[in-house]
């Protein structure tokens, strides 16, 4: 996050920010689907899955083992991902929590 001074705010808040940008596009909310549905699965299965190309699907792969809610495992020349369990549970205490310390008021600008 370099010049965004991210190191000025929480941590909390910095991690709720990366769950945020892993699930910031539509594609990477498809993949996710795909690893819930399917508990596991290689990057090739997952392109033949969208209509993208391999390589646009790796990056989105990246960002989300990044933000750390999958994980991959190499087998010979292929890359299984799944779902993350620990880090899916703390991205889900974390943005519930944002999502539930809003309280509705009658007085908005």
């Amino acid at each position: 996050m370099g010049a965004t001074k991210s190191e000025e705010f929480t941590l909390k808040d910095n991690r709720i920010a990366k769950y945020a940008k892993a699930l910031s596009h539509p594609a990477r909310i498809a993949i996710l689907k795909i690893l819930i549905q399917k508990q596991a699965c290689i990057c090739g299965d997952i392109v033949e899955m969208l209509p993208l190309s391999q390589s646009t699907v790796s990056q989105h792969l990246r960002e989300l083992k990044e933000a750390g809610l999958i994980k991959g495992d190499i087998e010979g020349a292929k890359v299984c991902y799944c779902i993350d369990e620990k880090e899916w549970k703390e991205a889900k205490v974390r943005l519930d929590q944002l999502f539930e310390s809003f309280k509705a008021s009658s007085q908005c600008c």
